[in-house]
C-alpha cells in the first residue's frame, strides 16, 4: 500500500510549486505533511472523509489547512475530499438531509423546483442537512480511520511473521549437519 501511495500521490515539490495552496506558504515545508506512516495516513483519511461531508465550497483548502494543523498527510486528505463531486453530492446530501430529518423528528420537504427556489425553504433545510452531514461525516471518518489502522496493522504483522519464518528457515539451514564435511 505504501509503495502504491508513493507512486500515485503528487510529490511535495509539485504541490508547493502549484499556486493552488500558495496561501499556506512555508507551512507546506513541514516534512510531516508528506510522510506515509500509519498515523499520518489514517489521520488524513479521517480528515478528508469528514471534510467531504461539508458544503462543497472550498473543501480542498479546508482539508489542506486542517492537515497542516493536525500534521497529517496533506495529499491524501485533499484527495479524499473529492469523494464528493458533482455526481455524488446530490444523492449523498439527500441521504444526509433525510437522516437529519429523521433524527430531528420532522417531515422531509418536497422536491419540487418552485419549493427549492424559495429561500425560506433553505432555512428549514439547513438544520437537518447540517445534522445529517455531521453525523455521517463523523461516523464515516471514524470508520475510515479504523479501517486504515487495521489494514496497516495486518500488513505489518504479516511482514513480521514472514521475516520470522525466513529467519527460522535460515537458522535451521545453518544448524544442520553437513553430510559432505571432511573430518
Amino acid at each position: 500500500m505504501k509503495r502504491w501511495l508513493k507512486r500515485n500521490l503528487p510529490a511535495a515539490g509539485a504541490i508547493r510549486a502549484s499556486g493552488r495552496f500558495g496561501v499556506f506558504g512555508k507551512l507546506l515545508h513541514d516534512p510531516n505533511l508528506w510522510h506515509l506512516n500509519r498515523h499520518s495516513v489514517s489521520g488524513a483519511t479521517a480528515l478528508g472523509i469528514f471534510v467531504s461531508f461539508l458544503p462543497p465550497f472550498g473543501q480542498s483548502l479546508i482539508a489542506a489547512g486542517a492537515a497542516i494543523i493536525l500534521r497529517v498527510n496533506l495529499p491524501i486528505s485533499v484527495a479524499l475530499v473529492w469523494v464528493t463531486n458533482p455526481v455524488t453530492i446530490p444523492p449523498l446530501f439527500y441521504f444526509t438531509y433525510r437522516l437529519g430529518c429523521w433524527m430531528l423528528g420532522i417531515e422531509p420537504g418536497e422536491f419540487e423546483l418552485e419549493y427549492w427556489l424559495n429561500w425560506h425553504h433553505w432555512i428549514a433545510v439547513i438544520w437537518p442537512l447540517a445534522l445529517g452531514n455531521l453525523v455521517c461525516g463523523t461516523l464515516c471518518s471514524a470508520l475510515g480511520y479504523l479501517t486504515i489502522q487495521q489494514i496497516w496493522r495486518r500488513r505489518l504483522m504479516r511482514r513480521i511473521r514472514e521475516r520470522r519464518e525466513r529467519y527460522r528457515a535460515s537458522a535451521s539451514r545453518d544448524n544442520r549437519p553437513s553430510s559432505n564435511r571432511q573430518t
